[in-house]
């Protein structure tokens, strides 16, 4: 359970210790981790048999790169329960992705897994300021997906007031806002601005609001939304990072004093850069994929994790362990385009150079013959609804093919007029032939 000084504002332990005391300790866990997971799960005994390494191979952390990666594919082909290490009675809760390409990714907890859980958040929360008695307002989903409940268990066990408003009904979270006046946020970004936009619809003033941290997750979003919430909200807008298959939210935190990336709480969660294309490890500092390995779940245990997100890691500053510099992605999400590869990410950065643009835009690729054609379409500001739509379109396309190396054809659409997502948004539509 969280212990005495986390409450009342102290760190843990773990979070002052030294490199060698951290890194001896994710040694311990992560022999526990393995062994459990070969010893309980046939499939992944399997892929370990036929890559001819045995748990008793772990001599050292470096020694992790010998064993197998597991991925979404390896969740979805032992569906539903295949992957678990304990027996089904154990299991006290279950988890699973929106299955929208496919069958969903299932994750089970016992029991113990849901404290740590909730241990981590509530660190989580501490870090980005947080604390004991503040009223936290979570507009993350519930239900299966592990927002909404991640987000409320962790913040019941820093002791907080929990509003669990999960997410829609715009105009009435914007109500509750002001009638609750909670202290904290919890929503993706891209929802945040959605909210925003129905406080300045409904002429909410945020100075008068008691809000003053938002923890934004579930998808990537750029230090330009950083300081576009940050404006117009008057708020610390700080990074949380997770995903189901590791855990939920909470794997790791950006922390209020520094608010440079997330720091991944790596008692917990031990990371690895890889070539996306050939699987090595990478040194600390170089981008590539994020890869994870649980080190203390019970129902669970995920071996080299493939998350598919793309960043570096960075050493620690607010704590000793290490970081993750902002997602710049996914390598499932790029496009590439005439050669280039291309993030949405990347034209939201360019979006938000332009002060008459509001950041909600929809990226459209077609394609005309062997040619590959982008279509940018973004509304503009309620304060720049009489700009010079032309000039402005030019202006975007300028920054676009300056910065991220393409053409586009920009469409510059009414305030209001890109359909809004109540939860991770839908930015891209490629519509081009498979």
């Amino acid at each position: 359970m969280y212990n005495e000084r986390t409450l009342s504002g102290g760190l843990d332990d773990i979070e002052t210790a030294s490199i060698d005391e951290l890194r001896a300790l994710q040694l311990k866990r992560m022999r526990w981790s393995i062994a459990h997971c070969y010893n309980n799960v046939p499939a992944y005994r399997a892929m370990c048999q036929e890559k001819g390494v045995h748990p008793f191979d772990l001599k050292k952390l470096e020694d992790l790169k010998h064993f197998p990666f597991t991925t979404k594919d390896y969740l979805r082909l032992n569906y539903p329960f295949g992957t678990f290490a304990v027996p089904n009675r154990d299991v006290v809760r279950i988890h699973a992705s929106s299955g929208t390409t496919g069958k969903p990714t299932v994750v089970g907890y016992t029991q113990n897994d849901i404290d740590t859980w909730a241990n981590v958040v509530a660190r989580s929360i501490r870090a980005a300021g947080g604390h004991s008695g503040d009223k936290v307002h979570i507009s993350y989903g519930y239900g299966l997906f592990t927002g909404g409940m991640g987000a409320h268990y962790g913040a019941e066990r820093l002791g907080c007031t929990v509003i669990p408003m999960s997410g829609g009904q715009t105009e009435k979270q914007v109500q509750l806002l002001q009638d609750f006046d909670p202290d904290i946020i919890m929503v993706t970004p891209s929802y945040m601005l959605n909210l925003i936009d129905e406080m300045e619809r409904q002429n909410v003033d945020p100075q008068k609001l008691a809000l003053r941290l938002g923890i934004f997750g579930a998808e990537p979003w750029t230090d330009e939304m950083r300081k576009n919430i940050e404006g117009r909200l008057g708020i610390d807008a700080l990074d949380i990072y997770g995903l189901s298959e590791v855990m939920g939210p909470g794997v790791a935190q950006e922390c209020l004093e520094t608010k440079d990336g997330p720091t991944i709480w790596e008692d917990h969660f031990y990371p690895e850069i890889i070539d996306p294309n050939t699987g090595e490890v990478l040194p600390d500092g170089e981008y590539g994929e994020l890869v994870f390995t649980s080190l203390t779940k019970e129902a669970l245990p995920i071996i080299r994790y493939r998350t598919r997100d793309l960043t570096r890691l960075l050493p620690g500053t607010a704590r000793p362990m290490r970081r993750i510099d902002k997602i710049t992605g996914r390598s499932d999400d790029m496009m590439i385009i005439r050669g280039v590869n291309v993030f949405p990410t990347q034209i939201e950065e360019q979006i938000l150079k332009v002060a008459q643009l509001a950041p909600h835009y929809e990226i459209y690729v077609t394609k005309d013959g062997n040619l590959d054609n982008v279509e940018v379409k973004v509304e503009l500001t309620t304060e720049g609804r009489d700009a010079d739509r032309p000039a402005t379109a030019k202006e975007l396309q300028h920054h676009i093919k300056g910065v991220v190396g393409i053409s586009t054809r920009v469409s510059v659409q009414d305030p209001g007029s890109i359909p809004r997502s109540e939860g991770k948004a839908k930015r891209v539509f490629d519509q081009r032939p498979r």
